[in-house]
């Protein structure tokens, strides 16, 4: 099973999230048996071929004035040029993102993971979110998928909390464990 972590980092705190949605990914296949094959790569090296060969997608955004960063948007819209054939059909997909913003409401984190997921399915993706259940959900959880605040209450950088960092984990396992789960 090939799993290929999609994302873009201003602060390198989007960078630390997607290292451990890895971590909990590899974890995963490795419990599963499988060997080791996950692809974390930076938005900007990703290309159609990265797309088409993998069977699990999860892509990571900051939260930019409210939606995905611009260099998510542009892969998305070159994948368009995959839609007529299909080629991502029936790929499980996940979601993350990054976020800062005044206040605790969020600043767009919503709305950047719904409009992922909005992509995954116009391409015929399954899509993954993040259920309750699992390990760091009151800590960096949402139904659409892994929320994690790095900015502090003046919206400037702060880092990844360490609990955010266990939750990253689990939806990574989770999301390679429900591809198991559909594909055996």
């Amino acid at each position: 099973m090939q799993v290929l972590i999609a994302y873009h980092s201003d602060y390198q705190q989007t960078q630390a999230v997607a290292d451990a949605v890895a971590a909990g990914a590899n974890a995963a296949l490795l419990d599963a048996g499988a060997t080791n094959h996950t692809l974390l790569k930076h938005v900007s090296d990703v290309s159609l071929d990265d797309l088409r060969d993998a069977d699990v997608l999860i892509f990571g955004s900051p939260v930019h004035m409210g939606s995905m960063a611009w260099p998510m948007k542009k892969l998305i819209d070159t994948a368009s040029k995959l839609w007529m054939s299909g080629d991502l059909e029936g790929k499980i997909g996940g979601v993350f993102a990054t976020y800062g913003g005044f206040g605790g409401a969020g600043g767009g984190v919503e709305q950047t993971l719904v409009s992922l997921h909005a992509n995954f399915l116009q391409h015929g993706l399954l899509v993954c979110g993040f259920p309750r259940s699992l390990s760091g959900f009151a800590d960096a959880g949402i139904h659409w998928g892994l929320a994690v605040r790095t900015g502090n209450d003046e919206g400037m950088p702060e880092g990844v909390a360490d609990a955010a960092l266990v939750a990253a984990r689990a939806y990574g396992a989770h999301v390679v464990e429900t591809a198991f789960d559909f594909n055996t």
